[in-house]
């Protein structure tokens, strides 16, 4: 490979909320950080290059985009979905999770229902609930180690006419699905049907693996993209969520200004320069980089899914259709979610997303980041099946 995606990269003492937060969370020193969604490899040649000839510049002002911003990431998402967009529809917001409880704001009232499909993300619920919302779900169902969309659960929550909002995962954090044409289609008829417009987060949109192509919930037909805002950033694929940068997209003119009302009701109108300049770099430049990394993910995965068919621990991998996460099913090993945390962060010293911090559907799951050098990676499955092995002597 032309990338070093095996380098050990030390992110100690540099404000790394994923590496430096272990004594404030009550982990041990030597834990292996494999928690939340960020990856330990360098952001493409182009994008530190272009972020070097910014800091060289020296000056760093308010700042918005021009024409060549837009362009890179057009030509991204026509390349690599063949969506096409408008350049008006396109927000930038200082992040993803930023953007949904503005558009919570915009699109709904206190009081009104949102709908979600747990167990997921869970920056999902708490904007629901901080803005006073009424949380209203639609749990996945797990089937044969599958997880599908309850589409009679989604139509039941939203026929009354109480619920006009929805917020959708595509591809889903944390169990992996890319939801297919078909499944998108069939939920799009249920929401236009009853007039529920879709957030539909698809920050994990760059990763997917072979045989599930990932469609944008917009590019389904012209009523689905007037019915919907689509939240995209450079953020996951170029390992960028440090320069909160974000781009939304609005088709419906009026849905697209009081969003922008919100915006400046609470005080948004300029973004991060270095966050912008990175952005583009990465759609125009970092295709190639991006090709090699889903190589090494996808050698990252296939580890995982041989210690779990070993059956030296009784954990369950659930097949991923995308996203750099694994959900892992560890109900086999007969503990609670507390004991479970317990048990990979204190015996094992491996951190690990809790599954239920993706909703009570999420009990018996934890969410492994294959993010990390794949020495990495083995060490943490190595330090598994020792401390079960110890605890089962």
């Amino acid at each position: 490979m032309q990338y070093h995606f095996d380098e050990i990269v030390d992110r100690s003492h540099t404000w790394s909320i994923k590496h430096d937060l272990k004594e404030a969370n009550g982990k041990p020193a030597d834990i292996l950080p494999l928690w939340v969604a960020d990856m330990d490899f360098r952001s493409p040649d182009g994008v530190r290059e272009a972020l070097k000839q910014a800091a060289d510049h020296g000056i760093f002002g308010y700042s918005q985009a021009d024409g060549s911003y837009f362009a890179a990431i057009r030509d991204w998402y026509k390349k690599r979905f063949g969506w096409e967009w408008q350049e008006e529809w396109m927000i930038c917001t200082p992040g993803i999770v930023f953007a949904i409880s503005a558009a919570v704001q915009a699109f709904t009232k206190e009081g009104d229902g949102i709908l979600i499909q747990p167990p997921v993300y869970h920056p999902f619920s708490r904007a629901v609930i901080r803005n006073r919302r009424g949380l209203v779900t639609a749990p996945l169902t797990l089937s044969d180690g599958r997880y599908r969309m309850d589409l009679d659960r989604v139509e039941a929550a939203v026929r009354g006419g109480d619920v006009p909002l929805m917020i959708l995962c595509n591809p889903h954090n944390p169990v992996g699905r890319v939801w297919t044409r078909e499944e998108l289609g069939a939920l799009e008829a249920i929401c236009e049907r009853y007039g529920v417009f879709v957030i539909s987060d698809e920050i994990h949109g760059d990763f997917s693996w072979p045989g599930h192509p990932v469609t944008p919930y917009a590019s389904l037909s012209g009523a689905a993209a007037a019915g919907s805002m689509t939240a995209t950033a450079p953020s996951k694929t170029f390992n960028l969520a440090g320069l909160s940068t974000s781009n939304i997209f609005i088709a419906d003119p009026d849905r697209r200004r009081r969003f922008q009302d919100v915006l400046l009701d609470i005080g948004q109108e300029n973004m991060n320069r270095m966050g912008l300049i990175a952005c583009r770099a990465a759609y125009e430049g970092g295709e190639e980089w991006l090709e090699e990394l889903l190589s090494y993910l996808k050698g990252n995965l296939d580890l995982v899914r041989r210690f779990t068919e070993k059956g030296s621990v009784p954990i369950r991998l659930i097949e991923p259709d995308g996203t750099y996460l694994a959900w892992l099913d560890c109900r086999g090993m007969g503990m609670t979610d507390e004991e479970l945390d317990g048990f990979f962060s204190q015996k094992a010293r491996v951190w690990l997303d809790p599954g239920v911090h993706s909703g009570e559907e999420g009990s018996g799951f934890m969410r492994l980041n294959l993010g990390s050098p794949r020495s990495i990676i083995e060490e943490a499955l190595g330090r598994i099946e020792a401390a079960w092995e110890k605890q089962n002597a």
